[in-house]
């Protein structure tokens, strides 16, 4: 299997100018930890994360995951003082040139390449341009639908079928594709991610087995805490 078997295609982004506050905003309305920084015409400039913004408004205290982010929209306290006083661009605080992959990445290599360099997602590009992006968690699923040393490629027809399920998934169901992450071996398809209900979840299933091609369907979808994503 390659990148672009297991790859997240529909990433949020912000652009070099985009605020932190609205940084902060996206990562916790889409329940993720970094958004890459990509200029007008699609070329990627560098990561914000998580970290990035922490290290803007630490003060010795110990580090926690997301309750900060919360704060910076639930009234006065120092982490939300500071960043109001402070207010800084992604360019500003970005972890800017980031490694890079092409779409055709065996995935055992992009493994070594996230091991190697102690990161937790890598861009993937096509003619320079952001077409996707491929965390640790969509590595493992892809995985787990293969050993690691099978020498058998995902299939073109693989390749349509996910394509397919995708695009019914994000222009019929409502559904959020960021947050779904599909995987197709030989027709048999497994479904990753967050979703807001036990019918969205449903309606996943549905497309997928409505999708030509497809010989069975594993839901691993799991439902988004209460509170997240909403504004």
């Amino acid at each position: 299997m390659h990148a672009v078997d297991v790859m997240t295609p529909k990433v949020i982004t912000v652009s070099p100018e985009t605020d932190v506050r609205e940084i902060a905003r996206l990562l916790l309305e889409h329940n993720i930890s970094a958004l890459p920084v990509v200029e007008d015409d699609g070329k990627v400039l560098g990561i914000v994360s998580e970290g990035d913004l922490m290290r803007r408004v630490e003060n010795g205290t110990e580090r926690r995951k997301s309750w900060w982010l919360k704060s910076i929209f639930a009234g006065a306290n120092n982490a939300s003082e500071y960043i109001k006083s402070h207010a800084r661009k992604a360019h500003e605080i970005m972890t800017p040139n980031p490694i890079t992959i092409n779409e055709d990445e065996p995935l055992n290599r992009v493994a070594k390449l996230l091991e190697k360099h102690h990161i937790k997602r890598v861009p993937v590009v096509r003619d320079g341009k952001l077409v996707g992006i491929v965390s640790r968690a969509n590595l493992l699923r892809g995985f787990s639908m293969t050993a690691p040393d099978a020498a058998t490629p995902a299939t073109t027809d693989d390749r349509e079928i996910r394509d397919a399920i995708l695009e019914e998934i994000e222009e019929n169901t409502g559904v959020w594709v960021d947050r779904i992450n599909v995987i197709v071996t030989e027709g048999v398809v497994q479904v990753w991610g967050l979703v807001e209900s036990q019918e969205e979840k449903m309606a996943v299933q549905v497309a997928v087995e409505n999708t030509p091609g497809v010989k069975s369907v594993e839901n691993n979808l799991g439902m988004l805490p209460r509170g997240v994503g909403h504004f």
